[in-house]
């Protein structure tokens, strides 16, 4: 994979649930390091949740200062409706961003039963997702040079 060192990407971080989505963090910036991309072309903004993800994503993705944005964050299931209502908008919500923005917009969100299957998807030790969720960004960004919108088949 080409993996453009002039990529800006953006790490869109959830506060919320901030033990996993830090850890998150780091092991999507790990990856992206080890890919090429200079801590430079790496910009870290916060939002407080997993809820305000889609509307941040979308005002990212058209400022036009990122080439990808990976958007982090957890939502765990709890005793109420509200995983569910937190956890749909924001697979809903950046669904769309990514449909209309002409970016890649990766959906680096956990959504777990529990605490402990959170921090197992997000140890740094192990299989961090944060890196996944990384890596799946610069891989359609290659796609996306080598297919341009508007391009000819």
């Amino acid at each position: 994979m080409k993996r453009a060192r002039s990529a800006r990407i953006g790490l869109l971080v959830a506060r919320f649930n901030n033990l996993v989505t830090e850890q998150l963090l780091e092991g999507a910036r790990i990856r992206l390091l080890a890919e090429g991309i200079p801590a430079n072309r790496i910009f870290v903004e916060y939002v407080p949740g997993a809820w305000d993800l889609p509307q941040a994503a979308g005002r990212m993705a058209s400022s036009g200062r990122y080439n990808a944005i990976v958007a982090i964050g957890c939502v765990i299931r709890g005793e109420t409706a509200h995983f569910d209502y937190v956890a749909g908008h924001a697979s809903d919500g950046l669904g769309q961003v990514a449909l209309s923005a002409g970016i890649p917009v990766v959906f680096g969100v956990l959504t777990t039963d529990n605490g402990q299957q959170a921090m197992a998807r997000a140890d740094t030790g192990g299989a961090n997702k944060g890196g996944e969720f990384a890596e799946a960004a610069l891989e359609l960004l290659d796609l996306f040079d080598t297919h341009p919108a508007g391009g000819q088949a």
